[in-house]
């Protein structure tokens, strides 16, 4: 009589082995030997009461290239598949979720943080070649935007103060593009003419300050200078604990 108190009492207080929730999970050699699936794996199932088995061939579920973006390794994004089977299904749900992400980043092996919850794609901006003139564009930057942005060291502390430098802009991932276009970037396009580009001043709208004229030549100069410059140095992100 005892023992099968003891066995009622193991089947009611262990979810995994009562309800019979369990899967098999695919994880490929490369991921296994971090150490991550003896950190994350136990955590899951008893948070859930879902008994994970690690299979190094196929199973119901898999870490790899495919299926849902579910963290991060360095540049390395590991998704997971799996069958349409309500134990994967709260398996992906957990990795997703709050208490799954800090489960993910809470494994760091002697003070070194593996993995990353962060599974955003970062979109690749396309840079064209620049071709312009660099003389050509440190001069006209220089005459025609030095008196809101500092092109370099020379007009430094001789712009209004509030408008970034140039150095500054070229941190920017899609500096190149908003260099070739500024002028229909505000406050631009209320004072700056492009000769066979842009529309006249409207007659009621004035300039409200002496108007910029440029030539797509002298654009693409100012694009290749810039892309000369230096990125400035911002330093290292801040960091909170």
């Amino acid at each position: 009589m005892l023992i099968k108190v003891v066995i009622l009492i193991i089947l009611m207080t262990n979810p995994v082995w009562a309800q019979g929730k369990m899967f098999t999970l695919h994880v490929p050699i490369e991921l296994a030997e971090t150490g991550f699936m003896k950190h994350l794996l136990p955590r899951f199932s008893l948070k859930t009461g879902v008994r994970i088995t690690i299979s190094l061939e196929a199973g119901e579920a898999t870490f790899g290239s495919d299926g849902k973006p579910v963290f991060r390794q360095n540049d390395k994004i590991w998704h997971l598949s799996r069958t349409n089977d309500a134990d994967t299904e709260v398996f992906e749900a957990w990795l997703l979720s709050d208490v799954g992400k800090r489960t993910i980043e809470a494994y760091a092996p002697n003070g070194n943080v593996l993995f990353n919850s962060d599974v955003a794609q970062v979109d690749e901006i396309e840079v064209v070649a620049l071709t312009g003139d660099l003389g050509l564009g440190e001069a006209v930057s220089f005459e025609k935007c030095g008196r809101c942005h500092a092109s370099n060291e020379t007009n430094r502390m001789d712009t209004i103060g509030s408008s970034p430098s140039f150095a500054l802009m070229r941190t920017f991932p899609d500096w190149q593009s908003r260099f070739e276009s500024f002028f229909v970037l505000r406050p631009h396009p209320s004072f700056t003419q492009v000769k066979d580009i842009t529309e006249p001043f409207p007659d009621n709208l004035p300039p409200p300050i002496i108007p910029i004229e440029l030539t797509v030549h002298e654009i693409e100069a100012i694009t290749a200078y810039v892309g000369s410059i230096e990125p400035a140095d911002l330093g290292a992100p801040i960091q909170t604990q």
